[in-house]
């Protein structure tokens, strides 16, 4: 496959910690501006992990998401491997890897998450009684045993909003409730594929065994990482009409 410099881009190293979210974003982003057209056969498994270095493993599950997204096909035997499918997402002309895909309303939206996230885990480090931890341990099992994606966006919504409780701050209750209701306009535009809430309510569980323990610096730095990933995928997966909330 010959490459250009935009497309030379695409295939540069991924950093940690964020490795999984981030090739998502890489490969979905370089789908939707055409830059891998439909068709396309991507290098095999060992050599695309060789060039992003990221395991195997990591890639798999990065491939297997686009796949569910429709971004991807897997084909089995002769001739078989991973290909951008017939008709992917395409943005607008013009678009390039280093513009911002989320657009500014969007990126309002998550910087004001971060704040409202972050400053909220910082103080049910400090604050979090057992039962408030409890119950972010019941919220992480529901998400761990969701049967559709709805019954786990309710308990996921219910989960940061519950840190927010754990902080026992009535203004950051309300601020993340308002935030998660915000961010709900975003995720509703994308695919929901198992890798990414497998991955995500892992994290959720490290969360609330950080608070148990008190370390402040951990779960919050641990809270980025996850907030970090989401951006990562829905810049991956939102499609070119997320532009329409933009304006």
């Amino acid at each position: 496959m010959e490459r250009d410099v935009a497309l030379a881009a695409v295939f540069e190293p991924v950093r940690p910690p964020t490795t999984f979210e981030e090739t998502v974003e890489r490969l979905g982003t370089a789908i939707r501006l055409g830059l891998l057209g439909p068709g396309i056969r991507l290098p095999s498994e060992r050599d695309l992990a060789a060039e992003l270095k990221i395991s195997r493993s990591t890639l798999r599950q990065a491939l297997t998401t686009l796949v569910q997204s429709g971004h991807l096909i897997s084909q089995r035997g002769r001739g078989g491997g991973t290909f951008v499918a017939d008709q992917p997402p395409l943005a607008q002309p013009g678009g390039d890897l280093t513009s911002d895909p989320l657009g500014e309303r969007s990126r309002a939206i998550l910087d004001y998450r971060v704040a409202i996230e972050t400053g909220a885990v910082t103080l049910a480090a400090e604050r979090a009684g057992k039962p408030a931890l409890g119950r972010l341990d019941d919220l992480v099992e529901k998400m761990a045993t969701a049967t559709d994606f709805q019954g786990y966006r309710r308990a996921d919504m219910r989960f940061h909003v519950g840190v927010a409780e754990a902080a026992e701050s009535q203004r950051l209750v309300a601020a993340m409730t308002e935030v998660q209701g915000q961010m709900s306009t975003l995720i509703d535009l994308i695919a929901h594929p198992d890798q990414v809430l497998t991955r995500s309510n892992a994290q959720h569980r490290r969360i609330v065994g950080l608070l148990r323990r008190r370390d402040r610096a951990r779960a919050t730095r641990v809270m980025r990482e996850h907030l970090e990933g989401t951006e990562h995928i829905l810049a991956g997966l939102l499609p070119p009409s997320v532009a329409k909330i933009n304006r």
